[in-house]
């Protein structure tokens, strides 16, 4: 089973790395890597062509955000599933991968996901959030569930029949995607009960108070689109959140 990696990247030299690594170290072989660089100014192009390996596709040019660059990934994309690596994160482990193709196995398995931790972009070792997905069920759309977008695993039927990534969300175009995909297309899902990424905070959707705001709108709109609920969702899906974070040490 082939697997297609993506990342989309800007000027992310202190990280790029560590990222393009753990996907190298990952022991299932049959994996191609496919980064998608903005144009990056700060040498970040340039560090992945000096490291990368025979398994690495590498497109660098101007695009209109995270979204439409993941989208020119997967459009170039060659493998039976594919999956996310973004250039802040790192896999769990080193056969991570090996398990979700285990998972996929299943002919009539179309996604898979597992856990995600939240760790301190200052200090990787601090895990400041543990997000535990559980099982898949149409209801728990309703309260605000979602899959860790960053562990979430597609056949590439998915994309063809659902469409990729709707680039009029700026931020919530994956909440968007996973409505469509586990709400209308009721796609069947397997969930890995482990920790698959490690992930470091900062994200564009929690980086100020003007983002925080941005998502919460657009997560609403991306309910309403896909009609699975509204206003009280969207208070049960940040409501979820706060279970999930780490106590102080």
């Amino acid at each position: 089973m082939k697997v297609s990696i993506v990342t989309a990247v800007y000027n992310r030299r202190s990280s790029i790395l560590q990222a393009l690594e753990s996907v190298d170290r990952q022991s299932h072989r049959d994996l191609e890597h496919i980064v998608v660089d903005g144009m990056s100014t700060d040498g970040t192009v340039e560090l992945i062509r000096g490291n990368s390996g025979d398994r690495t596709l590498i497109l660098s040019e101007r695009d209109d955000g995270i979204y439409d660059a993941l989208n020119k990934g997967i459009k170039m994309s060659t493998g039976d599933v594919i999956g996310l690596m973004h250039s802040d994160d790192v896999f769990a482990h080193n056969h991570v991968i090996e398990r979700v193709c285990d998972a996929f196995r299943d002919q009539s398995i179309d996604a898979v996901y597992g856990d995600l931790q939240y760790v301190s972009a200052k200090e990787p070792s601090r895990v400041v959030r543990h997000w535990r997905a559980g099982s898949f069920s149409q209801q728990k759309l309703v309260w605000g569930w979602m899959p860790p977008h960053p562990t979430l695993y597609l056949r590439r039927s998915v994309f063809e029949r659902f469409g990729a990534y709707d680039t009029r969300y700026r931020i919530a175009a994956d909440y968007d995607a996973v409505l469509r995909y586990f709400g209308k297309g009721n796609v069947r899902s397997a969930y890995i009960p482990e920790v698959m990424v490690k992930m470091r905070t900062g994200g564009e959707s929690n980086r100020s108070i003007k983002s925080i705001v941005r998502k919460s709108v657009e997560d609403y709109r991306a309910l309403r689109a896909n009609d699975v609920g509204g206003i009280l969702t969207l208070i049960l899906k940040n409501i979820s959140k706060l279970r999930q974070f780490e106590p102080t040490k």
